[in-house]
């Protein structure tokens, strides 16, 4: 790893080895003291279920079932340990890998499909889940939770002391964003106006095929330390100490002493997107390192020495799994395909003349194809 570099590992917070060996950090430990054996199992197996969930997802979108299918593999650690840190009034702006945060969210997975179908621009009301709709457009959702975190200071949402109303704000998005205007503003603002927000980097190593090294010449970690946000560097492969790490910085937020970003360095094993190829700009060796620091086999290794993974517990989460990938597979093929004219459905409030003449184009381009005779 390059010392002092985006890619370095000095200075991250672990609290569990690849081995899943447990280590103790002073800061952080206490922030794990109210973990059980039951609650790290959920960790387990809430990872365990967002693997399937995703390898499901890839091979639908290789059969032709979506349009595209964006992996969350390699990430599960950093998702479900920050995930398993929301309280209750805590909002969440997500990007749009983030289908660990969404599990925890109580987000049925299955319906997130209907975004990478075509049918929907959002497949969940954010109200019910305090986890608002995915965005693909990088980096522009750290200003809208930024927004939205210095509404809540201002609603009396923040440091009041009671644990039943002080909530915050976690933005997750990853390296490549954090080169985006939006997201150095969105820094400044909250900054300056101690937003109650949480910005949560999940730094994968790659900005599609962009290494990180390419972006910064220091952790990532210290954007945040230039505008003059506590900043923390976590292994983000460790679920436990990903879960420590935003548990203090959610603290911290709903107490009104302002923001907090975390950069959990972590590694995207899959491609980008499915319509990347990942072999063309990273090695087999690289690939094969970061496989032996896997986050589940990481958590499994710990509880399996503690005694604390029976095997029947691994076999009710096996066919938990097993479930949840057949309801996929059912539900996506029972889509009907969608009427490509609603895409200029819902642009505007109010009818607009542009978008009336473009969809009037579009009909008749689609028509063209039906009058075309096909040469035999």
């Amino acid at each position: 790893m390059t010392a002092g570099g985006p890619l370095s590992t000095e200075g991250l917070v672990q609290l569990l080895t690849p081995a899943g060996e447990r280590i103790g950090h002073e800061q952080f430990d206490p922030h794990t003291a109210h973990l059980t054996p039951d609650d790290l199992r959920a960790f387990w197996r809430d990872m365990t279920l967002t693997r399937a969930f995703d390898m499901e997802a890839t091979s639908l979108q290789r059969q032709g079932e979506l349009g595209l299918w964006v992996q969350s593999w390699g990430q599960e650690g950093a998702q479900i340990g920050s995930g398993h840190a929301l309280n209750g009034q805590d909002w969440v702006f997500p990007s749009y890998r983030e289908h660990g945060v969404a599990l925890t969210r109580e987000v049925d997975l299955v319906e997130v499909l209907r975004i990478f179908r075509g049918l929907q621009h959002g497949a969940w009301d954010p109200a019910d889940h305090r986890f608002h709709l995915y965005t693909l457009v990088i980096g522009s959702h750290a200003l809208h939770a930024t927004g939205y975190a210095m509404g809540m200071a201002k609603d009396g949402m923040v440091a009041t002391g009671d644990p039943e109303r002080d909530g915050a704000v976690v933005a997750y998005f990853g390296d490549g964003a954090t080169s985006q205007g939006d997201v150095a503003e969105a820094l400044t603002f909250a900054s300056v106006y101690d937003a109650p927000i949480v910005f949560f980097v999940q730094n994968n190593q790659y900005a599609i095929s962009e290494q990180a090294t390419r972006q910064s010449r220091v952790p990532i970690a210290d954007r945040g330390k230039g505008v003059g946000i506590p900043s923390v560097r976590v292994d983000g492969n460790d679920v436990l100490a990903s879960h420590a790490v935003t548990r203090w910085a959610l603290e911290h937020a709903r107490s009104g002493a302002g923001p907090v970003l975390i950069e959990a360095f972590t590694y995207r094993r899959g491609a980008h997107t499915t319509s990347d190829d990942p072999t063309r700009y990273r090695s087999k060796a690289e690939e094969q390192l970061w496989a032996e620091r896997d986050p589940i086999a990481r958590l499994e290794a710990y509880l399996t020495a503690a005694g604390e993974l029976s095997d029947d517990y691994r076999t009710g989460v096996d066919a938990e799994a097993k479930a949840l990938c057949e309801r996929t597979r059912a539900t996506v093929r029972g889509w009907t395909r969608a009427d490509t004219r609603g895409m200029f459905d819902h642009v505007y409030a109010e009818p607009h003349a542009l978008v009336d003449a473009e969809r009037s184009w579009f009909e008749r381009y689609e028509r063209s194809f039906a009058d075309t005779e096909v040469p035999r």
